[in-house]
């Protein structure tokens, strides 16, 4: 018996129905990969989605849905295959769509993690999800790009800009949503070798096979994935091994079983207490200067190593119940573990030696180890999270009722303690009040915390013609959060705390296809973040969670030589957190007020004989509300919100070939630690594939070859800055050079 989807399709995938006429399971189809919605229509379903050869839809990077109830962006499968580093991650795929500004590796493609910004939005200020389960960060909702899901597993991606509707879950989709989808299992056995050399000696080395449809209609996907490279960076090799395997199997006649694990181990040399060269290192070793091979300095390289390993795994059960009501219920959890040590201020290398090994302890006293030994510190991230989610429908005459939850809960363990990097041991406490092993005010003991949240939801779509689809929905979030430590971070004193957050959203979405080539849609929400891990006081009063309204519209066109999209945003925001303390060691406070706005516009054109043109443009604008004294900002721009991204795309795909050549800009944003604008930042990729798919053998089927050069042009923007330029103290990041890559893969 083959199983067909428990769901229907119209009402579970956000995207695609691009259009009756440029899609079709056709001879001449070309294979896009993995769609699916975490929002939309509400549902976390995926499903392989084809488009005809020629059109735009089959070679479009990025583009929108006919039934798309806020701004999205759909970047395919085979854009992922076709043009982003082999190397790469999430944050090297996303950066293509509009309003995503992806900042570039400074140590290689895929080399080191990367942040991005949705429509100004830091990392942890909006969503993350895979297969529609939310990841992030214990102490905060951030992400780590290289840690989790490598490009080799990524099916497709969405990317909603917007809260969603009530549906919707997760930390942070106030601020929009990336959502991750694994791929979709293949009808047909297989199995493919794949493997990539670069610059910087980047080797990537991997096999995956596909058991197609097997007798008791189970489908079984593996994918084990090697990377490994020296990094453009002095000294900052990296490694990375991924395992992911996906299982489906029919559970009587109405039921679909998933199971699903992904497993990372990776290790890195890179500095935590750096963040990039100092002028005067820059000047005397190169921007690329990171670590060094002096076993007396802060900065050596076996002092400074990051070892993380992750994992997730879900069970998921998608069927009929009876009496017209579908479920698809998900129960999953994942891990983080990052055991780093480090030197304790790497930009004391001068070139010969450190200019000092003294640091202050917490009585802002000069301390010096003995013997000259090196100091650093020795850190510890480590969480399991475990959640179910729950999605129930029953589609009436008038439309589809959808209602559920989301429970999860965690269990965090953190410490930052003083080491002696020369002998490996801990080091005492400075005073008797103080635990053993905390000297420095950057750092902590021991801190358990752990939190359970829920957020139950409904929402009917209701089908008021068939065209106009309207659908009004509200969520409740409720979230508990509890904290232990003999000496917090910030407060340098015991703190135990507890807070409880609660919110009550209301949503609204309209969709109106004019045509079977145009469509509107409208979306009201609102949406909540709750704080992050850093409070900076000896009281356990935490930041008031931010609050915000969207109001959005927007359009889509669909043909077989375009697709088109347009939106016009306006969000305000209430008690926006700011971090004025560094990455590594944050302090958010309560910045007021602001009002986020823009245009975004995005399109794809195929001319004929495989050639088609892509292009996206924003402009967004993120300013506080008024005057805000706290933040040092009077009435002006928010930080670290890039005023536009662009995006120019030419692509070719006839035959045997596939070429794409495409440009991404970054506008210029404010850095307050810069103390004024940081510039443009551009970025130009090449990439050109040819595929033998005649090889005169039994056992092989086709062998692709493709030839990649990132940063074509060679650009060396500064990237972030950790004060004003012209400090001695200041440290830089600029854009890694130059960089080619030769990639093969064996289909059997």
């Amino acid at each position: 018996m083959q199983i067909t989807h428990p769901f229907p399709r119209k009402t579970w995938i956000t995207l695609l129905l691009l259009t009756t006429a440029s899609l079709g399971a056709r001879a001449d189809s070309v294979d896009l990969g993995t769609v699916g919605g975490a929002s939309g229509s509400g549902a976390a379903d995926t499903s392989s989605v084809t488009a005809e050869e020629g059109t735009a839809a089959a070679v479009a990077p990025s583009q929108a849905n006919l039934s798309a109830t806020e701004p999205q962006s759909f970047i395919s499968r085979a854009y992922i295959e076709n043009s982003t580093p082999p190397t790469g991650n999430f944050n090297s795929i996303s950066g293509i769509a509009p309003s995503v500004a992806s900042m570039p590796s400074t140590n290689g493609p895929g080399l080191a993690d990367q942040k991005a910004t949705l429509r100004g939005f830091q990392d942890g200020e909006y969503n993350v999800t895979f297969d529609g389960i939310p990841f992030g960060d214990a102490n905060g909702p951030t992400h780590h790009s290289t840690s989790y899901f490598p490009a080799s597993v990524i099916g497709g991606m969405l990317i909603e800009r917007g809260p969603g509707n009530a549906s919707n879950i997760g930390y942070s989709t106030y601020g929009g949503s990336i959502n991750l989808f694994s791929k979709t299992p293949s009808e047909q056995q297989g199995a493919s070798v794949y493997g990539t050399y670069g610059k910087w000696n980047t080797y990537l080395g991997g096999v995956s096979y596909e058991s197609g449809r097997m007798k008791n209609d189970a489908t079984l996907q593996l994918n084990l994935q090697y990377m490994g490279a020296d990094g453009y960076q002095s000294w900052s090799n990296q490694s990375n091994t991924n395992f992911t395997g996906k299982f489906q199997k029919p559970v009587g006649d109405n039921f679909l079983m998933t199971l699903f694990t992904s497993i990372s181990a990776v290790k890195t040399n890179a500095t935590d207490n750096a963040s990039g060269p100092t002028m005067a290192q820059a000047t005397a070793l190169g921007q690329g200067y990171a670590m060094n091979n002096n076993p007396g300095s802060q900065g050596y390289k076996a002092f400074n190593i990051m070892d993380k390993t992750t994992d997730m795994e879900y069970l998921r059960l998608q069927g009929r119940l009876g009496a017209g009501w579908e479920i698809d219920n998900n129960a999953y959890t994942y891990a983080y573990t990052n055991k780093t040590t480090a030197g304790q201020d790497p930009s004391q290398f001068n070139g010969v030696a450190d200019a000092t090994l003294s640091f202050a302890d917490l009585n802002k006293k000069t301390v010096t180890l003995p013997n000259g030994d090196v100091p650093g510190y020795d850190k510890l991230n480590e969480y399991r999270i475990w959640g179910d989610i729950l999605k129930a429908t029953r589609k009436f005459d008038a439309g589809l009722l959808r209602v559920g939850a989301w429970y999860e809960g965690s269990s965090t363990e953190r410490h930052n303690l003083e080491m002696d990097l020369t002998a490996g041991t801990q080091l005492p406490g400075a005073t008797s009040a103080y635990p053993t092993g905390v000297v420095t005010s950057s750092n902590f003991a021991r801190q358990d915390s752990r939190w359970n949240q829920i957020q139950p939801f409904a929402e009917f779509e209701w089908a008021v013609t068939p065209s106009l689809t309207v659908t009004p929905g509200y969520k409740a979030m409720y979230y508990n959060f509890a904290l232990r430590s003999a000496m917090n971070q910030k407060a340098l004193v015991p703190q135990a705390y507890k807070y409880t957050y609660k919110s009550h959203l209301p949503f609204l979405t309209v969709n109106l296809k004019l045509n079977e080539q145009n469509s509107v849609y409208a979306q009201y929400a609102k949406g909540m973040q709750v704080p992050f891990l850093g409070v900076g006081s000896d009281t356990a009063t935490p930041p008031d969670p931010q609050y915000t309204t969207n109001y959005q519209v927007g359009a889509v066109h669909k043909s077989d030589a375009l697709t088109l999209s347009a939106d016009l945003y306006y969000i305000t925001i209430d008690n926006l957190q700011l971090n004025t303390g560094t990455n590594a060691n944050p302090d958010y406070i309560n910045a007021g007020g602001a009002v986020y706005k823009g245009v975004e516009l995005e399109g794809t054109y195929a001319f004929s004989h495989g050639l088609a043109v892509y292009a996206n443009y924003t402009i967004n604008s993120a300013r506080y509300k008024g005057s805000n004294a706290a933040v040092g900002q009077p009435t002006g721009e928010v930080p670290n919100a890039p005023n536009m991204t662009s995006a120019l795309g030419l692509l070719f795909n006839q035959g045997p070939w596939n070429a794409s050549l495409v440009f991404k800009r970054i506008g210029e944003q404010l850095s307050t630690k810069l103390g004024g604008q940081l510039p443009h930042i551009d970025d130009t990729d090449l990439n050109v594939a040819y595929t033998f798919k005649h090889l005169g053998s039994r056992w092989a089927k086709s062998l692709r070859l493709q030839f990649s050069v990132f940063n074509l042009t060679n650009r060396r923007a500064l990237v972030a800055t950790t004060g004003t330029l012209g400090s001695a103290s200041t440290q830089y990041q600029w854009q890694a050079p130059r960089s080619w890559m030769l990639s093969a893969k064996l289909d059997f």
